[in-house]
């Protein structure tokens, strides 16, 4: 299960249409091993999206089982799902709740989609859908698309990596 975090980022953001600017509060999602990686990824990856100074307010650990990107979408959305199950130990049955993040045009297409998502598993249902405050979700990236320089990865260090960080010291 990915390791995922809500960083909520303040900064100045000019209103369209005046020359005033608000201080807003954003919430961004990202797959990183520790806090201290979110606030890093948060720096980094938000440094191209927002144009002015920035400060991370708060970062906590959010409880989503699953994440479904989607090249079209522009909301996201919090699904509650529940499975019904049966307890190995007494034999009775019990409902089993997650929560599924799913990007979407609206909350039709989130059920939609999460269902897909779900494909044949027995006694599934959509409890709830409501939409949330997250604006984009930052994936953990793949062995190709991490840098040489990266010191903190979920992948071990190649020996050539390994060679060069010894070299710069």
């Amino acid at each position: 299960m990915k390791t995922l975090f809500e960083c909520t980022v303040r900064y100045s953001k000019a209103m369209e249409g005046t020359d005033t600017q608000k201080r807003v509060n954003e919430v961004y999602l990202f797959d990183a091993l520790t806090y201290t990686e979110a606030e890093k990824l948060a720096y980094e990856r938000l440094q191209e999206v927002i144009s002015t100074e920035f400060q991370v307010t708060g970062i906590r650990k959010a409880r989503y089982a699953e994440v479904l990107p989607n090249e079209v979408g522009g909301y996201w959305y919090k699904v509650k799902t529940q499975f019904i199950c049966v307890d190995e130990n007494n034999g009775k049955e019990k409902r089993v709740s997650q929560m599924v993040l799913t990007l979407a045009e609206n909350i039709k297409d989130a059920i939609e989609r999460t269902e897909k998502e779900m494909g044949d598993t027995p006694d599934f249902m959509v409890k709830a859908v409501n939409e949330s405050p997250i604006l984009d979700f930052f994936p953990y990236m793949s062995r190709e698309e991490v840098p040489a320089d990266r010191e903190v990865g979920r992948r071990p260090a190649t020996p050539e990596e390994l060679e060069r960080a010894k070299n710069q010291k």
